[in-house]
Order: C-alpha cells, then sequence, then structure tokens
C-alpha cells in the first residue's frame, strides 16, 4: 500500500475476482500494508554523497538538502541513533557512520557514497525504530482489505506477536477471515520470531529490510529459520526480494539469482515473489515464467535424485507432526478431532506416496487440504470447495491445486462430478487411480466420528481398451 491509492487498489482486486470466476485458475489477494517507515524528506536535486563527505539529518521541517541538511519524518529519529551507529539508505545503497547528534540534529559522514534523492528508505544497523507497528493509515488500508474481501495481510516492520493478536481481535469482531503473514525484516522481529510464527497465519521472509538491520551475512540463517519455522507448524510461508532483481532491467536473470530461487524452494518454501521485476521492470512476464520454471524444475530434481520431500534434504529438515500423536490425546487417552486429522493426512500421504496417485480432497474450511500440504506429497493435491474465499486463500499453499464446485448432497455423485473436471482440465488422465480423501473437522458427506480414503480410477476414454 505504498503506492496508488484505495479506488486503484480496488480496481485490481476486482479484476482478479473476475478472473477467478472464470474458473481458469485460482489467485488469492494479498495486501501489503506500508508500515512504520523511516524516510528522509525531499530535496531540491539529487545529491551526490562522496566518501568522507558529511552531512545532517535532522527532525527540523525545511531542509531540502541545500547546505548539505536533510530531513527525516520520524521525531524519534534522534533518540533511536546513537554515535558509531551505521545509517543506511535504501538498504545500503548508501551508508553513512553517525559522528555526533543533538536534539535536532544527526550529524553524519559517508562511508559508502551515491546518489542521495528523495523520501529515502532510512535504516540504523542492528536497531528497529521505535514506531507502532500498524500506524493510522495501515488501519485505513486494513479496513479497506476488509471491505474489498482480500484473502492475506502482509503485514509489515512485526516487531511482536502482540500487533498480530491486536489485528486478530479487531478482525474477529468484524467478522472477516483474513490470514495475517507478518513480514520478518526487523533486528526485533528475529528476537521474537517464535511467538510471531505461533501467532500468526504464515510468514514472509522480507530479505530487504531485514539485510538492511541485519549484517548481510545473517540474511541466510534467518531464511532458513523462518521457512523452517513455519513449515513446522503446518503454516504457509514466502521467501520474498531482489530474487530476480537484475531482470528489472535485463531479460536474463543472472546465474546466482537462479540458484536463490532454488535454495527457497529446497528449504521448502510455499511461495517466492517478485517485487520490481513485475511492479515497475521491463520485463515481467519473462520475470514470472523464469521464477516459475526454476522452481518447478528444482521440485522435480528433489524428487527425482532426493526422494520424497517429507524426508528433508540437505537445505529443509524432515517433516514432523504438527501436533504429535500424544500431545492430541484428551484425558481419557482418546485422540482429538484436529489430531485425528492430523494423522489421517500423515498416512493419507504415505498411502498416495506409495501408489504414486494424486490427492482429492472436498473442503469448506480448507483445514484438511492444509494438513496434506504440510506433508508434502509427491503428487498434486486437487481441492475441491463451494467456497470461493476458502479456494483463494487455499492457493498459497504448497501443492494445492483449488477447484470451486457446489457439493451435491450425494457423495458419489459430488465425486464422480469432480473427477470428470479434473479430468477435463488434463490433470488426470483416464484409467489413472486417485485418492479421495474424507476427513477433517468439519463433516460433509460423513458423521463426525469418521474418516476415510478410498481409491478410485478414473473412467477410461471411451476409445481405450485398457481392461479394468
Amino acid at each position: 500500500m505504498s503506492h496508488g491509492d484505495h479506488k486503484s487498489h480496488k480496481a485490481v482486486v476486482d479484476l482478479v475476482k473476475e478472473y477467478n470466476k472464470l474458473n481458469r485458475n485460482n489467485v488469492a489477494i494479498m495486501l501489503d500494508t506500508k508500515g512504520p517507515e523511516v524516510r528522509s524528506g525531499d530535496v531540491t536535486e539529487p545529491i551526490e554523497m562522496k566518501p568522507g563527505a558529511k552531512y545532517t539529518f535532522t527532525i527540523k521541517e525545511g531542509a531540502d538538502g541545500k547546505n548539505g541538511r536533510i530531513s527525516v519524518n520520524y521525531d524519534g529519529f534522534i533518540d533511536d541513533v546513537s554515535v558509531n551507529d551505521m545509517l543506511l539508505v535504501d538498504g545500503g545503497m548508501l551508508s553513512l557512520k553517525i559522528l555526533d547528534k543533538t536534539k535536532q540534529d544527526v550529524v553524519c559522514e559517508v562511508v559508502d557514497g551515491g546518489v542521495m534523492g528523495s523520501r529515502r528508505h532510512l535504516n540504523i544497523r542492528g536497531k528497529s525504530a521505535n514506531l507502532p507497528a500498524i500506524t493510522e493509515k495501515d488501519w485505513l488500508d486494513l479496513q479497506f482489505g476488509v471491505d474489498v474481501g482480500v484473502d492475506y495481510y502482509a503485514l509489515s516492520f512485526v516487531r511482536s506477536a502482540d500487533v498480530i493478536y491486536e489485528l486478530k481481535a479487531y478482525l474477529a469482531k468484524q467478522g472477516a477471515a483474513i490470514g495475517i503473514l507478518p513480514k520478518i525484516e526487523s533486528a526485533d522481529s528475529v528476537g521474537q520470531l517464535s511467538a510471531i510464527l505461533d501467532a500468526a497465519d504464515g510468514a514472509m521472509v522480507a530479505r530487504g529490510d531485514l539485510g538492511a538491520e541485519l549484517p548481510v551475512q545473517e540474511v541466510p540463517y534467518w531464511q532458513s529459520r523462518i521457512v523452517q519455522g513455519c513449515r513446522k507448524r503446518g503454516k504457509p510461508v514466502i521467501v520474498a526480494t531482489n530474487m530476480l532483481e537484475s531482470m528489472i532491467t535485463n531479460p536474463t536473470p543472472t546465474r546466482a539469482e537462479v540458484s536463490d530461487i532454488a535454495i527457497a524452494v529446497r528449504e521448502g518454501t510455499d511461495a517466492v515473489m517478485l517485487s520490481g521485476e513485475t511492479a515497475y521492470g521491463q520485463f515481467p512476464f519473462k520475470s514470472v515464467s523464469v521464477m516459475a520454471t526454476v522452481a518447478k524444475r528444482t521440485e522435480n530434481a528433489m524428487l527425482t535424485y532426493q526422494g520424497t520431500r517429507r524426508f528433508g534434504s540437505e537445505e529443509s529438515e524432515p517433516i514432523d507432526w504438527i501436533v504429535p500423536p500424544k500431545s492430541a490425546q484428551n484425558k481419557s487417552g482418546n485422540m482429538t478431532s484436529p489430531g485425528l486429522s492430523e494423522m489421517f493426512a500423515y498416512h493419507a500421504t504415505t498411502m498416495a506416496n506409495t501408489i504414486s496417485t494424486s490427492l482429492v480432497v472436498f473442503s469448506r474450511k480448507g483445514q484438511m487440504p492444509a494438513l496434506l500440504s504440510h506433508y508434502r506429497p509427491d503428487s498434486p493435491i486437487y481441492a475441491f470447495t463451494e467456497n470461493r474465499d476458502i479456494q483463494r486463500r487455499l492457493a498459497l499453499y504448497h501443492g494445492i491445486t483449488a477447484l470451486y464446485m457446489p457439493f451435491s448432497p450425494d457423495a458419489d455423485q459430488t465425486f464422480d462430478k469432480a473427477i470428470e473436471e479434473l479430468k477435463a482440465r488434463g490433470y488426470v488422465k483416464g484409467g489413472q487411480q486417485v485418492a479421495i480423501v474424507q476427513s477433517g473437522r468439519q463433516p460433509i458427506w460423513r458423521s463426525a466420528s469418521t474418516h476415510a480414503i478410498q481409491v478410485r480410477k478414473v473412467a477410461a476414454d471411451p476409445s481405450s481398451s485398457e481392461d479394468d
């Protein structure tokens, strides 16, 4: 929400929803809050900052770059900085060492030079600004998200779990079911990582600001920690920022960028994300194509050379229970409903992998498809739902193709219709087996105490002579 206005964003939301109604594909909508950014003010003209030169950043209004004075939009800037801190401009494109400060001014010496323009993003290495995680503008944007029906919030500069619980309470009062994905991008957020991931519905590895507030060599470590933390909790995770940065201006990526995408996939991320490459880059379609191609090739190679993804790899830990079976028992020693659902997802995935078949699941709440995704089956998960909101929300989860279809009161009739839909789309072929899962916390055609999986063979094409 750093760019554009509510009118332009609503037009995009409406366009996505119209596209989804065509049932060609399934696109989720994520609203990225601006967050409490610290920025420099306007300068009359770009400033060529050379190493060794001194400049003053001030909270006093009106400083426009003349006489080496530049304004800052945050009154607490003086209190947040200390002598010898490193001030980074736009994540480190320029860096300055703080030499002195007064009640209004911070005097700096340029270390790494460059061109200083207007409204540049400012960070202090190793520190987070003491600003509220959700600004007044953010609250207006969050309400806009409720009004237009977005699926996820990417919440910027989350420093603790408290703000997530605050936003969840706000959404509960609104009756809105919007997933909250904190962007882990500050020094404070990595220190509170476990609590933040426990509270959230997933997370985003926002490597731009994370690499500004922390030493850059720490970013790969924290990327892995965040991805593994979400995997262990059965929550989706996105790796973002600088993935194909060179394709903003070039038609092909660097080899390092290709490896960066592959590493994120091998670590087990649910999604990889483009930013400037598609927002204002010269090759947006090529960027998407490159990212998709590299991700698919990496996953195919993992399955071919490393085997079932559940058992982990050099980059990712083995996938374990979200809730261990012994912890999912009640006082009577019986398995709780959530525990049974996860147990069933585990064994359904094992069975599907053993017979090399896709999983077909029917869901109103999206819980069983998410559990199946957690265990990373070797073949696709086809999740049918009669709820458009759930369909879009499932778009973020690894390995799930979510399809909208109203359910019939008759289970077999619905199964047959679903298989015909998959066949028509080319997802399955005549004579192929599929595993149909009936489970989850919300019964559809079964009693609450039963969980079932059945294997069906897709009807052969009329021209096929294959025996049963």
